[in-house]
């Protein structure tokens, strides 16, 4: 291989159109490691690299997974590539799209599609950025019924239907809830004295809805506790005991997670909480009476608002 100049990783990012992030990504993940170095200066990216990382680029645009784009790139041939590749200074045009890297989206926005493309690309920067945006604009509940949730449905079928893609599908819901927490970090002075406690069931390990029901009640200056994925009933009793909490609010997304017996295990406080119940896990449930089985986030919200007098 012919030599030439190496490039820092942002320079490479900007030729790419890709975060820093990005690469720092790839190279953890994949091995795409920038390979030139200089005793005592910060590793390079020589012209092989570069065009590896080009090649990663192109195929996962057009719709390859990011692993398997990777071990393409890592095959790649690069003896014939010359100084002149790295010379130039403005970033390429991305290849015209052919709807293979965006998970297919049922009547999604183009901001949802513009977020489906960054997590096919694992751009997690540009992930949080989208979704970081978005919830200031437009709120927590608007971005996540028409952004969060379209693209967690279609990486979900597509990695169920491929195979494939488990890691866009993992480092979007990871990104999500990071940004998800920092509007709780924000949260200083709460509207409600006694908190909203926020607890999956037994069996159910998805959280992420948890987070964007906090986040929305942290708009409206209304502080949360949660417990996170599979809590036993008799740990989520010993919060309500703990804390006495205004309101209970219970996840289950698997059918049959939401029990009759869980609902039935939290103790009674007084004031009384208030128990809301979400998720189509409690389907078939034949809850206590005076128990809110809710559909969506903003049921959820105004259901938990309601509770804590707001």
């Amino acid at each position: 291989m012919r030599g030439g100049p190496a490039l820092t990783v942002s320079a490479v990012a900007r030729r790419l159109g890709v975060a820093p992030a990005t690469l720092r990504t790839w190279a953890r993940r994949y091995g795409l490691e920038p390979s030139g170095h200089v005793a005592g200066a910060h590793r390079r990216y020589t012209p092989a690299d570069i065009a590896r990382l080009e090649t990663m680029h192109r195929l996962m645009l057009d719709g390859v997974s990011a692993a398997e784009a990777a071990r393409a790139a890592l095959a790649l041939d690069v003896e014939d590539v010359g100084p002149e590749k790295v010379l130039e200074e403005q970033p390429r045009p991305r290849p015209r799209r052919r709807g293979g890297p965006v998970p297919r989206l049922r009547d999604g926005i183009p901001a949802a599609r513009g977020l489906a493309r960054a997590a096919m690309a694992l751009d997690t920067p540009a992930v949080a950025e989208l979704l970081a945006g978005s919830i200031e604009q437009r709120g927590v509940i608007w971005t996540w019924d028409n952004l969060l949730v379209p693209v967690l449905i279609a990486t979900g079928e597509r990695c169920a239907s491929s195979g494939e893609d488990i890691e866009v599908e993992h480092a979007l819901a990871d990104c999500a809830m990071a940004v998800l927490r920092r509007g709780l970090e924000r949260l200083r002075q709460p509207a409600n004295a006694r908190p909203v406690l926020l607890s999956c069931v037994a069996e159910e390990q998805h959280s992420l809805p948890l987070y964007a029901v906090a986040a929305a009640l942290a708009e409206r200056r209304v502080a949360s506790r949660l417990l996170g994925a599979r809590v036993p009933a008799t740990a989520a009793a010993a919060a309500v005991r703990r804390i006495g909490p205004a309101a209970v609010f219970l996840w289950a997304r698997m059918p049959g997670y939401g029990t009759a017996e869980y609902v039935r295990a939290l103790p009674r406080t007084r004031p009384a909480s208030v128990v809301v119940v979400g998720g189509p896990g409690w389907a078939g449930a034949r809850l206590p009476y005076g128990i809110r089985t809710v559909v969506d986030l903003s049921e959820a919200t105004h259901a938990l608002l309601a509770a804590v007098g707001l």
